[in-house]
């Protein structure tokens, strides 16, 4: 399909989100000729520094460059006078991070996991084959596709690496993915850090999917710092880990029960539900202090856990309900004239769909609409 590089070929039909510290806007969008749907990031140039064109150029170029199954596709770029838009694929079900934000706040469905990281996993091993870091790993940056396969954005913060010395420097806007981060990346010594981080960054990934909460969340960032350089390895909170009565949430890498959670809600079922004893295998495994012991994505891709997903007769978007993907059928009936985003509001309001953050870049913002 060709996706025309003009502003005049697409219609904005409503706004799904921002990034980019709230300086850009993510639209939907709809191609006219095709009919297809697509997220449209729009930049003003006018109002972004050096550094943060610079960071703009690093994801065209870097999402242009790499062509995957499990990696966010390019789409096309234009500028319409100062304006930049960036068109991305729509993703029906938005990132991991809303729906645990919107349908799942205790964790998604252990089984739905094992299919997101054999997903990401294939993204990941193909990034790492071309000698590049990913850098940005978390909820917020792996986004579900209509169809439930998953999708592996935040490919800004890329780095190439050579193999014979390691990366020593953070990427920009690293802020907000500390707790995603490595010990070793954090820690900023003379031995630095490699593509081995990454795999670090799909543990703690694991559990925030498993548990609904990112470790560490809520957490002084120089206590998760220590404790990471020290050798804590968080957990998957479940009845094997945690024991009513007993505070013990601090040893896994997480606040209190009074305090537990993005939102300081108590998680209700982490006394009684339990994971595979393959899923806390994988979670300990990628959350070693030592890079070294990590395993690689191809052979996470060969652990019990992501392989399992060859022998389930089920699909991923049966198992996603409530949530509900936003599709071409869904606003079939909405008007091209932008006078009609109010109704649209409302529809999509109706079908839960109006939080979904579309948040391609690193900066976690979420707006509200």
């Amino acid at each position: 399909m060709n996706f025309e590089p003009d502003l005049k070929q697409y219609t904005m039909c409503s706004v799904l989100g921002s990034c980019f510290s709230d300086r850009a806007v993510v639209f939907l969008g709809k191609h006219n000729k095709s009919g297809n749907l697509v997220a449209m990031k729009n930049f003003n140039l006018d109002s972004m520094s050096k550094t943060d064109c610079q960071l703009i150029q690093d994801e065209i170029y870097n999402t242009r460059q790499l062509m995957h199954p499990n990696l966010i596709p390019y789409v096309t770029s234009f500028l319409d006078k100062s304006q930049l838009y960036v068109v991305f694929p729509l993703m029906g079900y938005g990132s991991c991070r809303d729906l645990l934000r919107n349908h799942f706040v205790e964790g998604l469905p252990e089984t739905v996991i094992a299919f997101v990281l054999k997903d990401v996993l294939q993204g990941l091993e193909y990034i790492h084959n071309k000698g590049l870091v990913h850098r940005a790993i978390k909820a917020g940056h792996i986004l579900i596709r209509a169809d439930g396969h998953a999708s592996l954005s935040g490919l800004r913060s890329m780095c190439p690496i050579d193999k014979r010395s390691n990366l020593h420097s953070l990427p920009l806007q690293s802020a907000n993915n500390l707790n995603w981060s490595s010990p070793e990346m954090l820690e900023q010594n003379l031995l630095g850090y490699n593509e081995k981080s990454d795999i670090y960054s799909i543990g703690i990934t694991s559990c925030e999917l498993a548990n609904g909460f990112v470790p560490f969340a809520e957490t002084d960032t120089t206590f998760m710092l220590t404790q990471k350089v020290k050798g804590l390895i968080p957990h998957l909170l479940d009845c094997t880990t945690c024991y009513p009565y007993e505070d013990n949430a601090a040893d896994n890498g997480y606040q209190s029960e009074e305090t537990i959670g993005v939102n300081a809600t108590p998680v209700s079922n982490v006394y009684t539900r339990m994971f595979t004893e393959e899923f806390h295998n994988l979670v300990e495994l990628c959350c070693q202090r030592d890079p070294e012991s990590r395993p690689s994505a191809s052979n996470l891709l060969a652990h019990t856990f992501t392989k399992q997903v060859k022998r389930v007769n089920v699909k991923v978007t049966d198992l996603l309900r409530p949530a509900v993907p936003l599709l071409k059928t869904n606003v079939a009936e909405i008007s091209d004239d932008l006078a009609s985003i109010g109704g649209m509001s409302q529809q999509l309001s109706d079908l839960d769909l109006l939080t979904y953050a579309w948040d391609f870049d690193l900066n976690d913002i979420v707006p509200t609409l």
